[in-house]
């Protein structure tokens, strides 16, 4: 029982990431307008010294860095990813498990790929910062790694059938 408690635990940490990250990205931008359009004009009718608000914009690419590529692996799990089932869906049972699984092994190969090569590019960028914060931009393209990761480990979980996808209603299974 405990072990099933882990595992639920561990698969809703990407979940709870991304509530975060998103949580983060809304009071950014929040914070971005409320400077812009408030304090400047405050600061500009009083005659003080600007406020400077540079560091909205990169707090905000951080977070949709991240946000796109864990949320790409939470898609996976969730089947909110686009599909286009044009010629599946009049396969058998059978061979549309197949289709499902080789797609998903292209996923996984996918996610591997990228996080081999988010890796490469955080390295070398590794000695950069960025212009505003001076945040180390490894840690942007760290982004990478770990969604790729993430993408890989769903779709090879999927394509071996150690995690199953949320089920989809099909429209001519509701009728």
């Amino acid at each position: 029982m405990a072990v099933t408690g882990w595992r639920r635990a561990l698969a809703a940490l990407p979940r709870f990431v991304l509530a975060a990250i998103l949580l983060v990205a809304i009071l950014d931008m929040l914070a971005g307008v409320l400077l812009r359009y408030v304090v400047v004009a405050i600061t500009d009718y009083f005659d003080w010294p600007t406020v400077s608000f540079f560091w909205v914009e990169e707090v905000g690419e951080f977070a949709l860095c991240w946000l796109t590529l864990i949320g790409a692996a939470v898609a996976i799990l969730e089947r909110t990813h686009f599909a286009l089932a044009v010629l599946t869906h009049r396969l058998p049972l059978r061979a549309q498990r197949i289709v499902e699984r080789i797609n998903h092994l292209l996923i996984a190969g996918f996610g591997l790929l990228a996080a081999v090569y988010g890796w490469k590019l955080s390295v070398l960028n590794s000695t950069l910062v960025s212009p505003g914060l001076e945040i180390n931009l490894a840690l942007l393209y760290f982004s990478t790694v770990v969604g790729g990761g993430l993408i890989a480990l769903d779709g090879l979980g999927v394509a071996l059938g150690l995690l199953h996808p949320r089920d989809v209603v099909r429209p001519e299974a509701a009728a």
